[in-house]
């Protein structure tokens, strides 16, 4: 956000204090006179895996599959006396498709018949969603990396990193789920590391406002992990190595299996590079970062109406802090090109990040019968971040904080008649352990050190409705109450509201949704020498409230020829905007609300068919303003009042182009050019002139080979024409940002079975 100036001999002192986790498909048979085909056999088969189930068609022509994990599958239909029936299906947490079959008499000589109008795109969710796939993940430059995001930026419009911290749609709260359970943190800005590796990925389903009840309250984005389970395995183990310039390496060694019942998955990671976080100067320095976790998964299927799933993942990652090693900068020393005030003075600090996160989640479920399905998933997290100055600072300033959440989702879904209901609730407790110290080395103040120990709670219900009252025309409707108690107690009720409209031939769908979202406060609480010391300087503290948000939506998905071009726009209205400010001149945050925030924007995104059978493109726009003012009415404040202005992460225009291309001889590429508008400029004329810093524009590239069904090998390259910029000028980890300079490297894959 725009620098607040408060003072940091206070604020370093101050203390922080879903959805399904499966999918369905349905379909109607019917034969050349369409009459229903009762009893036939229909397999659901997914394409990148051994999963696959099987049922027969009731006396209307019609089939049901529950506990249909996300992703892509082909549905064969085979009935007595009529030809195979084939189509493709993508199963959504926000979809529930439902395929129509024409049998043909079966000809003398049999043959399958495959649908030429697959179900590319959702027909009956007002959700712009995005979905990459492990395939994607792997080819794409850079992004099976254990820190990247490129799985994201690349992929959803309006996401892009800065200041080391993922945004989507103007803010930087989003939620991340796994098998559709969420993953609690009501943290802000405390965590660099992402929430998983990207290699242990199999889907993800980004998601971007218009959701249903079922989903939380992080308007801004959710991101649901479908992760590796086994069923993509047999008996086969990976092992991935890399290596590349600034001393980096990101390597794993995994390994799945399955039977019919049941299947595992699991694995372990290990990086380091030099090059950890974004860095204030064009030099590197100061900036090395490792880290290595590890990632399992169970799936039994107990009996047909049973199945148990296990999911855990522990990481810990170690950050340099990055500073400006020269004294004259315009950060580090008074001059005429900043005015006479240095802008950040991080020549003398010698800072560290320590992250751990663990998490934990179960699920059972339970098919009652082909209509009707339960899903129970108790889940734990614990999620860690340690800053920790040199001795050496000018104030040694020690911030540790732990957060332990326990609870759980339970969620009842049934379909009757043209009614898709769901109903649940979602709940969890949360503890926190949190350390300041700080030591004044330049004598402006005695030592302090307070520790806190907050506690709160959450419980949120949700009703959820989908009424086809006609094939081309969905309605949607959904009810969210929510409970949040902690340093405060609050109560809200959020409403949602959609339309989805498909116009029949040509198969365009229009959409359009309208919903209130509640998101919970970190816990944050202030007390003791801290409050004192506030008060002796006219400071004092404002219990955090949560963000309340208004949002519309309306978009189209028009499918042509398997290619998919959806657009859309958006308007989000927040009160309580949450956001963070650095403590002074430290590399520390501190989570602020501000009154009220409006971010608007149209996004478009475009995917298309293999091509030839040779090329695959990829292209997601957004134009969006994201501003904000009013009092700063959370947190530890002087009273100061924004006036109405943009935020430091508001980018008007981000583009992303790419493509994957099959070469001969087994090889492949991949590439991406990501072009951004600039972002706020917080020091006009200090060199930058205007109201926005610098465009840019970056070309990364991938060229890989199967050698051999088992051994491959890739040259990763980004940034290939090493164009440097200042990304931004807001004061956080390090001080100023740029972005990351040009990094190439090999990455081996071997596949071996045991």
């Amino acid at each position: 956000m725009r620098l607040i100036h408060i003072p940091l001999l206070l604020l370093a002192l101050a203390l922080p204090a879903a959805a399904s986790t499966v999918g369905s498909v349905r379909g109607i048979i019917h034969d050349p006179q369409h009459r229903p085909v009762q009893n036939a056999m229909v397999m659901l088969k997914a394409k990148s895996s051994d999963w696959s189930a099987t049922t027969n068609s009731d006396a209307n022509g019609e089939f049901i599959f529950n506990a249909v994990p996300l992703g892509d599958y082909v549905v064969t239909v085979a009935g007595v006396g009529f030809g195979q029936a084939q189509q493709d299906v993508m199963v959504l947490s926000s979809s529930q498709p439902v395929l129509h079959f024409a049998l043909s008499v079966a000809a003398a000589k049999e043959s399958i018949n495959v649908s030429a109008a697959p179900e590319s795109a959702p027909t009956d969710s007002s959700t712009p969603t995005t979905v990459v796939d492990r395939l994607e993940i792997a080819r794409l430059p850079g992004a099976s990396r254990s820190n990247s995001l490129a799985m994201i930026t690349d992929y959803v419009p309006g996401a892009y990193v800065t200041h080391d911290q993922l945004h989507v749609r103007g803010g930087h709260q989003t939620s991340w789920l796994v098998d559709g359970v969420p993953v609690p943190n009501t943290n802000i800005a405390s965590n660099l590391g992402p929430q998983f590796d990207p290699k242990d990925i199999d889907y993800l389903e980004a998601s971007r406002g218009s959701y249903g009840a079922e989903f939380g309250d992080r308007t801004y984005g959710v991101f649901n992990v479908v992760p590796r389970t086994g069923f993509e395995r047999n008996r086969q183990a990976e092992l991935v190595l890399s290596a590349g310039n600034f001393y980096q390496t990101n390597d794993q060694f995994s390994l799945g299996s399955h039977t019919e019942r049941f299947a595992y998955y699991a694995s372990i990671n290990g990086n380091r590079s030099n090059l950890g976080i974004q860095t204030p100067v064009p030099q590197t320095v100061h900036d090395a970062a490792n880290g290595y976790g590890g990632f399992g998964t169970l799936i039994f299927n107990a009996d047909p109406n049973n199945q148990l799933r296990l999911v855990t993942s522990l990481r810990e990652d170690h950050y340099q802090i990055p500073y400006d090693p020269n004294p004259n900068d315009i950060e580090n020393a008074p001059s005429a090109a900043n005015d006479f005030m240095a802008q950040f003075r991080s020549l003398n600090l010698r800072d560290t990040d320590h992250e751990s996160d663990a998490l934990a989640n179960f699920s059972w479920v339970h098919t009652f019968n082909s209509r009707m399905l339960l899903t129970v998933s108790p889940f734990y997290h614990y999620n860690r971040a340690n800053y920790d100055s040199a001795l050496t600072d000018p104030v040694v300033t020690t911030q540790h904080r732990g957060s332990t959440y326990a609870g759980g989702q339970a969620s009842f879904s049934a379909n009757v008649g043209k009614n898709n209901f769901q109903a649940g609730v979602y709940s969890f407790y949360q503890q926190n352990n949190e350390f300041l110290g700080a030591v004044f080395n330049d004598g402006t103040n005695n030592p302090f050190m307070d520790s806190e120990h907050p506690t709160g709670s959450l419980a949120a219900f949700f009703l959820d409705d989908k009424f086809k009252p006609l094939p081309w025309l969905t309605l949607s409707a959904g009810l969210r109450p929510t409970h949040f108690s902690g340093s405060v107690t609050e109560n809200s009720i959020s409403p949602r509201f959609g339309v989805a409209l498909n116009i029949p031939h040509l198969n365009w769908t229009f959409r359009a949704a309208y919903g209130h979202y509640y998101q919970a406060p970190p816990l944050v609480t202030a007390s003791g020498p801290l409050l004192q010391f506030a008060n002796s300087n006219n400071l004092n503290f404002i219990a955090l409230h949560g963000e309340r948000d208004e949002e519309e939506q309306f978009g189209v998905t028009i499918p042509w020829r398997g290619w998919v071009l959806d657009a859309d726009t958006f308007r989000t209205n927040a009160s309580n905007f949450f956001d963070h400010n650095n403590i002074g001149e430290s590399n520390l945050f501190f989570p602020l609300t501000i009154e009220r925030a409006l971010i608007r924007g149209w996004e478009l995104t475009l995917r298309s068919p293999r091509i030839a059978h040779r090329a695959q493109l990829h292209l997601a726009y957004s134009n969006q303003v994201a501003r904000a003012g009013g009092n700063i009415n959370g947190g530890l404040t002087d009273f100061s009042y924004l006036p109405w202005g943009p935020l430091d992460h508001d980018q008007r225009n981000t583009l992303n182009l790419g493509g994957d291309f099959t070469l001969p001889w087994r090889a492949y590429a991949s590439t991406n050019i990501y072009y951004g508008s600039g972002f706020t400029n917080a020091f006009q004329n200090q060199p930058y002139p205007g109201t926005y810093l610098p465009q840019h524009t970056t070309f990364d590239f991938t060229l890989g080979k199967d050698f051999t069904d088992n051994f491959s090998a890739s040259v990763n390259a980004m940034n290939v024409a090493n164009r440097r910029v200042e990304l931004d000028n807001s004061v956080t980890f390090g001080g100023f940002h740029w972005n990351a300079p040009r990094e190439i490297y090999l990455e081996l894959r071997y596949r071996f079975h045991y």
